[in-house]
């Protein structure tokens, strides 16, 4: 099994084989928390028009997202799992867009299987990837609003790779660390409002839940995400 761990949009336009699309600040942390609160359907995209469109097609939806790490007007929610466990969405179509991760699943236009990542899930990636036995997996991490390398995003990519190759390690110093680096914006002040030192744990919680989401074109626009447990 080749392992490529590539980075940003230009990473996502390579990525072939089993692609993971990798954003732990905090796209696809927040698209677990919003399985997990219950919503039925989870769709993102890439534009703000594009997720104002597609709340027309569904009468129970919520809006979710953000620009510049902030809640978009007109927006139920921002990117917060924060905001997320604190309410009920079952039965709900969760639409979602942001600056990196659902970017990276609209580039992703090479691969043959596209996966979301993020340390609340990577085992269970890893346990589905080691199934399917690929000759080719790659791991792109997004990245710092699609530009600025991430510590977060490539130890959840190394984190996955280690366990594909049946390699064990305590990700906890690395995980801590990043409270002083690029987890540090969580605990400005003056952040608070739309990036809470809460969204920093529910991130980094490892393998809090044992699913994986699979996405693919949606007919109804953007792209879906799909479920599957790891049994």
């Amino acid at each position: 099994m080749q392992i490529d761990i590539l980075e940003f949009i230009e990473g996502a336009q390579k990525a072939k084989g089993v692609t993971v699309i990798i954003d732990v600040f905090r796209a696809f942390s927040v698209a677990c928390y919003a399985f997990d609160a219950g919503a039925s359907r989870v769709i993102t995209t890439a534009s703000v028009d594009d997720a104002f469109i597609l709340s027309k097609k569904f009468r129970n939806h919520v809006l979710a997202g953000e620009r510049n790490e902030k809640k978009i007007e007109g927006f139920q929610f921002g990117n917060s799992p924060t905001e997320v466990i604190k309410t009920d969405l079952t039965g709900k179509t969760f639409i979602h867009t942001t600056t990196a991760g659902t970017q990276g699943l609209a580039n992703a236009g090479n691969a043959d299987l596209i996966l979301t990542g993020s340390i609340v899930n990577a085992s269970a990636v890893a346990s589905y990837i080691k199934k399917i036995n690929p000759g080719h997996v790659s791991l792109v991490a997004m990245g710092y609003r699609a530009n600025i390398s991430a510590d977060e995003d490539l130890l959840c990519a190394k984190m996955i790779s280690d366990r594909l190759r049946g390699i064990e390690h305590d990700y906890s110093p690395e995980i801590s660390a990043m409270r002083e680096g690029s987890g540090k914006r969580f605990f400005d002040p003056s952040n608070i409002e739309f990036s809470p030192p809460t969204d920093f744990f529910l991130c980094t919680m490892k393998d809090r839940f044992n699913f994986v989401l699979r996405a693919v074109k949606s007919i109804d626009g953007g792209i879906e995400l799909f479920r599957t447990d790891i049994i």
